[in-house]
């Protein structure tokens, strides 16, 4: 099992967009998906068409992740009613901001690890819709994952913020988790015309190199 966090540290640049995207695309090629929403937004289980009637979700689970909490709280995507798969959601909720401290112990920032643990013989991919922040939230996520995808737009504030995303992933890495590795960064929400946008891409390129993924994803009209 593969576990991939989805994050950006500032909010509105289209992560959870990102996040959705990447859910279909491995749904469309046969990949049993597991998509955890960490953000209190929880705008990702919206997204994923899922029915919440009985259900636990990622707050019960950070607050107690033993088996049956954590699979109270998953719960099929609407999506498999009109195309065959596997495509779970571990439910987001509100209440998760409770969780989202900025000095979580070491024993909260390692639960959705113990939790995924839980499941991992049953799927071949985890993808982790994170909070936009640095807090509890993100590091629990942080550390049960393989890799990381920092999601930005062409902007001063959003490129400062990846650079602060990817610091923070060395950090952890050094510290917590060895395995954990940047993915690379998502440049979203692109306007081809805009010199101020390819001026900040090209910033981007100028700080991190390869890291910097291809291709960019342009911005929607309606």
């Amino acid at each position: 099992m593969h576990v991939l966090s989805v994050s950006s540290l500032k909010g509105g640049v289209g992560k959870t967009t990102v996040t959705l995207g990447l859910a279909s695309a491995a749904f469309a090629r046969g990949i049993r998906t597991l998509v955890v929403d960490l953000d209190p937004q929880s705008d990702v289980s919206t997204g994923l068409d899922v029915s919440t009637a009985g259900r636990l979700n990622v707050a019960d689970v950070l607050e107690n992740p033993k088996e049956k909490t954590v699979r109270q709280a998953i719960a099929p995507s609407g999506w498999t009613k009109v195309h065959p798969g596997k495509i779970d959601i571990m439910l987001g909720s509100p209440s998760a901001i409770n969780y989202d401290g900025p000095h979580p112990s070491v024993r909260d920032v390692w639960k959705m690890e113990e939790a995924l643990a839980l499941v991992e013989d049953e799927y071949d991919l985890v993808l982790i819709d994170c909070a936009p922040s640095l807090n509890a939230l993100t590091r629990t996520a942080w550390a049960a994952s393989d890799r990381v995808s920092v999601v930005t737009e062409p902007g001063l504030f959003s490129v400062a913020a990846a650079d602060r995303a990817l610091r923070a992933i060395e950090e952890i890495r050094r510290g917590l988790s060895s395995r954990l590795q940047p993915l690379g960064i998502i440049v979203n929400r692109v306007r081809p015309q805009s010199v101020e946008h390819q001026f900040r891409i090209k910033e981007l390129r100028d700080m991190f190199g390869p890291l910097v993924l291809e291709p960019q994803l342009p911005e929607r009209t309606s």
